[in-house]
This record gives structure tokens, C-alpha cells and sequence, in this order.
């Protein structure tokens, strides 16, 4: 199991950044890859961004692509969403999650293939 300590939320306006990040504990050893959900009230919890074990593959929800970097540091142990461009429909609990194991690229977009989760970090996107 690893465990996830997420940071950086709060309260931005429309078109302002923030940066997230993902301290990692535990299992990590195997570089496992590393990905962000988010859940607004109401609405499943959506897939965000995924980065491969080694960083060298980045995945993205449409909704964010060219908006959203993820990035990881495995010396740090670290992983960190910068969000640019910031809308009012980003508002949402975003969660970092770690892979059960490597993934085929058509699976990073999938919760079930992630087993450890952290508690999540408000995201507030005031218009």
C-alpha cells in the first residue's frame, strides 16, 4: 500500500493557476504510475491527468488538456498537478492516486486500476 498526502488546493479566480502536489509513502519502490481524479458534488469522480513510472508519458482528460501539467519527481517521491488557465467548472475535490502496477497506455484513464488513494484537496474556481 502507499500512502498520499495531497497539498495546494484553495480559492483562485477564473484564469489563475495552482499547483498540486502528491507526497508519496510506502510502497514505492516499484515507481508505479501515479494519477489525478477529481469529484464535483453531485458528479463521479473524473479522470484528470496521468504520468507513467518513469515520467516519460503523460496522459490528460480532454477537459484539461493544454491547461493541466502533470509532472513527477521520484527522488522527491513527489507528484505535482500545475493547473493553468483556471475555469469555474474545475471546482472539485481533486485526489491523487497511486497504480496497483505499470500500465498499458488505455489504462491509465481508469480508477479501478488505481488502489491506493489520498484524501483529497479542495479546488475552488471562483468566476
Amino acid at each position: 500500500q502507499v500512502q498520499l498526502v495531497e497539498s495546494g488546493g484553495g480559492l483562485v479566480q477564473a484564469g489563475g493557476s495552482l499547483r498540486l502536489s502528491c507526497a508519496a509513502s510506502g510502497r514505492t519502490g516499484g515507481k508505479i504510475p501515479m494519477g489525478w481524479f477529481r469529484q464535483a458534488p453531485g458528479v463521479e469522480r473524473e479522470f484528470v491527468a496521468a504520468v507513467s513510472w518513469n515520467g516519460g508519458s503523460t496522459y490528460y482528460a480532454d477537459s484539461v488538456k493544454g491547461r493541466f501539467t502533470i509532472s513527477r519527481d521520484n527522488n522527491k517521491n513527489t507528484v505535482y498537478l500545475q493547473m493553468n488557465s483556471l475555469k469555474p467548472e474545475d471546482t472539485a475535490v481533486y485526489y491523487c492516486a497511486a497504480a496497483k502496477a505499470r500500465l498499458g497506455s488505455a489504462s491509465y484513464q481508469s480508477s479501478t486500476e488505481y488502489d491506493s488513494w489520498g484524501q483529497g484537496t479542495q479546488v475552488t474556481v471562483s468566476s
